[in-house]
């Protein structure tokens, strides 16, 4: 006899399974990015109470923030934004040019990027610049999330056909099957679950050390 959940998952249309499917990874996906904008936050924190932060840290979420979206996140949402287009010109609109969003997320992650180089290579940085280049990413890509969850994931929830969704999927899968994009998962997936390992026992660490004074 099948199990309620079984014969539920039956009665709901393929489409409608690729579609949430994909909508739930792509949400998850930024679950995982505003985990790593928090790491960032906590160092940024740190600066501001005139300490030196973790640059380690710092450099492995930039890591992370160079290759993860380019290759892992942004691909599927480009898809979903091209037929958008198609299907909804008026909503497309209202979201802008998502390629550009995208190409602008890079240049802000570049000038964060060659910040932290300067500091490491012992050039004087102002305060003021560490804080309005690393708040400046943080915010950005925070607007850039809602923006992406408010429009462009509902418009395409409710003018997408079934076999759009199914399209996307097949390109996807494909893609994400190649070895390059398997074993860059792969690193990503390794190097986030690092970073947060490292900022649980930074924390940790001064917790002892605040408890010790």
């Amino acid at each position: 006899m099948l199990s309620l959940s079984v014969l539920m998952r039956s009665m709901v249309p393929t489409e409608a399974l690729s579609m949430t499917k994909m909508i739930q990874v792509l949400r998850e996906e930024h679950r995982n990015i505003e985990e790593l904008l928090l790491v960032l936050e906590q160092e940024l924190l740190v600066f501001d109470r005139g300490e030196r932060p973790d640059y380690e840290i710092i450099r492995a979420v930039i890591s992370y923030f160079q290759d993860y979206p380019d290759c892992c996140h942004h691909p599927k949402e480009d898809m979903i934004f091209e037929k958008l287009k198609v299907r909804d010109p008026v909503a497309a609109e209202s979201v802008g040019d998502l390629e550009v969003e995208h190409h602008n997320e890079r240049t802000r992650l570049q000038r964060v990027a060659d910040m932290v180089r300067l500091i490491l290579t012992n050039h004087d940085v102002p305060g003021q610049k560490f804080d309005h280049i690393m708040g400046d990413f943080i915010e950005q890509e925070r607007r850039h999330i809602k923006m992406e969850e408010r429009l462009v994931f509902s418009a395409a929830a409710n003018a997408l056909q079934s076999e759009d969704w199914a399209e996307i999927d097949a390109r996807w899968s494909e893609a994400r099957d190649s070895l390059f994009n398997v074993a860059m998962e792969e690193r990503c997936q390794s190097l986030r679950e690092r970073i947060l390992h490292w900022q649980r026992k930074e924390g940790e660490l001064e917790n002892d050390a605040f408890v010790h004074k």
